[in-house]
């Protein structure tokens, strides 16, 4: 190959990667258009890994378009490093170039695996080497969630949320999602390769690929849960606090005063008091007990004037059993019932602590203790919670806290559904916190949005989130964004609330189908070597 079509074909890959990039949430791509060119964006991939000549050139033509997806779709870690975590602008930029390189090595396997093993599939048959292909990338996707605590951020599912395919997502989740999509982008690549295959073998794969797609479009007029008791009531409030201001102790009880007032606002014309008021990720942005006790007797009077339980994230120190000290990213519910010493002892009965921790903003790994220290971050280092906690039960709804991007690990999110004796009832609303004004005005809160609403149809249960700077809002059981708040402004969504009850064969079993179908896959349609 000459050294312009070497070129030509990595402008290619990049213009492939950058566009891909936008297909995790709308704007700038309008929101009907996000599947279709993620699947066009990937078959461009898919086709130069088919047409590699070696293993080692489908990885590099892998590595290279996935470090243009993972730069262009996560360039907003830059934001929070270096604005917000003050680290210089070159030491920023090389860290989200890290990261990427990083990242891309997964696409990169995937692409140089599945050249391999499709050199051991029958020569010629289309859909036994777009299913290798598949399968070798949902497993890839997989990895990128759980190794070294997982970074499924641009999971290819995400793109879906809108299309016929994420009628899937309740039987298998947000990686059969991703199975399906790469199924369907590696069919454009195979279909459009000149004399690829035979016409009787095109014609299977394209049957195939439309069953699939047919099939997920019904699954989505199924209903997977039921309603459960009374509706809910909320207040989602969203005080738009600058995070250059949140952590200043000067600004401190002006942030805290801010979303008092709009808590204690009363209802509007014709709208009922809150059951249930939700505010976002660490509201108090100091441990419970440094604040000054009379702020939580003001906190307990406006939950005594709306007659509502109040929820909102803090920061808790508390003594475990052993008499040790235990820091938590926590969210907690109280009651104008509930005792003031129960509030600073972090002792309410209320009580969720962040399973799923942020490296170098909520923990340390290990090794990485010098780029800690050049971070400005406050509250670097929390106490992990248990993985199955218990609901917070208001006006007989059960509701499953998840703080900042737990809510991107799905199979996490499971066990809260699930009826246990150590944490009572499976939960029938979601409830989401988060701060991303690390991000400012960024790709970031729409993309997360994008994974909330997938979320709520895994699992057929409404969820709601509550965010510092955006995007508050309020999705149903089927994925579908009932209200929202503007980005970057003050305000309070008033939404009610539905619970549901039922679980989705994903909520049951998980990720296992997905893995076990990617496995059954390989073994079937991968043959080992003639012996010569």
């Amino acid at each position: 190959m000459s050294r312009l079509a070497r070129w030509r074909n990595a402008a290619t890959l990049a213009f492939a990667g950058s566009a891909h990039a936008l297909t995790f949430a709308p704007d700038p791509l309008p929101q009907w258009s996000l599947p279709i060119v993620q699947i066009l964006a990937l078959a461009v991939l898919a086709r130069a890994s088919f047409a590699a000549e070696r293993g080692r050139q489908a990885f590099l033509r892998g590595w290279a378009f996935g470090f243009v997806n993972f730069a262009v779709g996560l360039y907003w870690l830059f934001i929070s490093i270096h604005d917000y975590g003050g680290l210089s602008a070159p030491l920023a930029g090389a860290s989200v170039v890290a990261l990427s390189a990083f990242l891309a090595l997964f696409p990169a396997l995937a692409c140089a695996i599945s050249k391999w093993l499709q050199s051991r599939t029958r020569r010629g048959a289309a859909l036994s080497q777009v299913l290798v292909w598949s399968a070798v990338w949902a497993a890839s996707e997989w990895l990128r969630g759980v190794l070294f605590s997982g970074f499924p951020w641009l999971n290819i599912g995400y793109a879906h949320v809108d299309s016929p395919l994420v009628g899937w997502a309740p039987l298998l989740g947000v990686h059969g999602v991703a199975l399906l999509a790469a199924c369907a982008s590696g069919t454009v690549a195979f279909l459009s390769r000149p004399a690829a295959a035979s016409m009787r073998s095109n014609v299977s794969l394209l049957a195939t690929v439309l069953i699939l797609i047919a099939t997920g479009w019904t699954l989505t007029r199924l209903d997977w849960s039921t309603a459960e008791g009374e509706p809910l009531h909320l207040r989602l409030v969203q005080g738009n606090i600058d995070q250059s201001q949140k952590f200043d102790p000067t600004l401190l009880e002006d942030g805290i005063a801010s979303h008092l007032r709009l808590a204690a606002q009363p209802p509007g014309p014709g709208e009922p008091h809150p059951d249930l008021i939700v505010l976002p990720e660490t509201v108090v942005p100091v441990f419970q007990d440094q604040l000054d006790p009379m702020i939580w007797k003001t906190w307990l009077d406006v939950a005594a004037n709306q007659r509502s339980t109040i929820a909102m994230g803090v920061p808790l120190h508390s003594m475990a059993a052993d008499g040790s000290s235990r820091y938590t990213n926590s969210a907690i519910g109280f009651d104008s019932g509930t005792p003031l010493q129960q509030l600073v002892d972090a002792s309410v009965p209320l009580r969720y602590d962040k399973h799923h921790l942020v490296p170098w903003g909520e923990y340390v790994p290990a090794g990485f203790e010098w780029f800690t220290r050049m971070l400005k971050m406050p509250l670097g280092d929390f106490d992990r919670g248990a993985p199955v906690q218990r609901p917070f039960s208001v006006n007989d709804q059960h509701l499953a806290f998840n703080i900042c991007y737990e809510d991107v690990f799905g199979s996490e999110l499971l066990p809260s559904l699930l009826p246990t004796p150590g944490a009572g009832p499976g939960a029938s609303v979601l409830v989401n916190l988060s701060n991303l004004a690390w991000f400012g005005q960024t790709w970031a809160l729409r993309q997360h949005l994008q994974i909330g609403r997938l979320r709520s149809i895994e699992t057929a249960r409404p969820m709601v989130t509550s965010t510092n700077t955006g995007i508050t809002a309020s999705i149903d059981p089927k994925g579908r964004v009932v209200a929202a708040l503007p980005p970057h402004r003050p305000g309070v969504l008033s939404a009610t609330v539905q619970g549901m009850s039922g679980l989705t064969p994903y909520v049951r079993y998980g990720d296992q189908p997905v893995l076990l179908l990617v496995g059954i896959v390989l073994a079937a349609l991968v043959r080992r070597p003639t012996p010569r």
